[in-house]
């Protein structure tokens, strides 16, 4: 992935304001008589060994990540065969994934903190939508509905947009919102992307000096800063999927941040099944940079915002071991989690996007030049118009 001073300044537009949008948007809580909802948009995961088997297939039979014959019927198969594998390693890091626990607590920090530094807007209330895993869309538009929430702002917690996450986080939104005749029920804006915020890089490089620290000091200035990030297909990617141009502009902010004081690269993790996936993977890099006689590696997970199965089991048990085996030396950079600096980013990009008055970013009105989802069309018609 190469990443120029064209390209990462061209991705600062990401950062919002976005100030060709209707000044609508910005709704007082008082003027609405209640809280914001601000509806936290992740993946999920199971909270414990029995839910494994259900989050797989509602994963493999998402037609947004993955296009296949049968899809109901393979999906829920390959999903049937894969779990007892799968629980195995949520078993490895506790028995199932902590991003309830971290997203939980994120919001709720990020609310109280909003509470205090935006008080014309308060009272603010956190939600969890996850797309695969309990509270689902369904359930969270439900509580919405019950807590007489009028104005909702859909935060997405994937700072880099991917059609095969946020975008399938909104299609499913809309699609729910069909379903259960909830159209015209709240005042929708939407943080679509976020992955060159001030703040989001101030965090990342933070986290990044604090891993460094734990080289000795002989070897600190011989590390090599591995930003591992999810990886996509590659008929995606083909499609005009933004993902790789929008997760190689953090990456070049937050080496921007430390003064470019390490060599980098970005490297994808997790790829399923036999197709291509965006590459190089993670454990390739490993494998050519023990060849290389390149010792010693800083792995940054660079668009996960806490710890899940892909750093608790890919990057701290699967890769590191796999380093150790070839010699190499490394540390893992922590995840966002709870970090102070990271909380006030959530609370600052929510603060900025009120204050904004904009439905959703510029970006999001665009489709992908090769898109044929027509539930992608109509929920950015939805979110852009609502």
């Amino acid at each position: 992935m190469f990443v120029n001073l064209r390209l990462y300044k061209y991705s600062q537009k990401l950062r919002a304001p976005f100030k060709s949008f209707r000044r609508n948007a910005t709704v007082s809580s008082k003027s609405q008589g209640g809280p914001i909802g601000i509806l936290l948009m992740n993946l999920g995961g199971p909270h414990n060994q029995s839910e494994v088997q259900p989050f797989l297939t509602r994963l493999f039979t998402d037609r947004e990540i993955f296009k296949l014959p049968y899809q109901d019927s393979l999906g829920k198969w390959i999903a049937m065969r894969r779990a007892p594998h799968v629980a195995k390693l949520y078993a490895q890091i506790g028995g199932g994934s902590p991003i309830r626990k971290f997203t939980e607590e994120q919001g709720r920090l990020m609310a109280e903190l909003l509470d205090k530094t935006s008080p014309e807007t308060a009272p603010h209330k956190p939600y969890i939508a996850f797309r695969y895993a309990s509270p689902m869309t369904s359930e969270t538009l439900e509580q919405l509905r019950k807590d007489k929430i009028t104005r909702v702002i859909a935060f997405s917690q994937y700072p880099q947009y991917s059609c095969t996450t946020t975008g399938s986080s909104l299609n499913e939104l809309y699609r729910q919102l069909k379903y259960l005749n909830l159209t015209d029920a709240f005042q929708w804006s939407v943080i679509d992307r976020w992955g060159c915020h001030p703040g989001l890089l101030d965090s990342f490089s933070k986290l990044i000096k604090e891993g460094l620290m734990e080289f000795e000091e002989k070897d600190r200035s011989k590390v090599t800063i591995l930003f591992s990030a999810h990886s996509i297909p590659m008929k995606v990617v083909d499609r005009g999927d933004p993902y790789p141009l929008e997760v190689a502009a953090t990456v070049h902010g937050v080496m921007n941040r430390l003064e470019f004081s390490h060599p980098y690269r970005l490297v994808w993790q997790s790829k399923v099944g036999p197709l291509p996936w965006l590459g190089p993977s993670t454990e390739k890099a490993i494998k050519g940079y023990a060849n290389l006689k390149q010792k010693y590696l800083l792995m940054v997970p660079i668009v996960f915002t806490s710890d899940h199965i892909e750093t608790l089991y890919e990057l701290d048990i699967l890769y590191s071991d796999l380093a150790k085996q070839l010699g190499l030396v490394t540390k893992r950079a922590k995840a966002l989690n709870l970090e102070p600096l990271f909380i006030q980013t959530l609370s600052d990009v929510v603060r900025e996007h009120i204050a904004s008055g904009n439905k959703t970013s510029n970006q999001l009105k665009l489709r992908c030049p090769m898109c044929t989802n027509e539930w992608c069309a109509a929920a950015k018609n939805y979110f852009c118009n609502a």
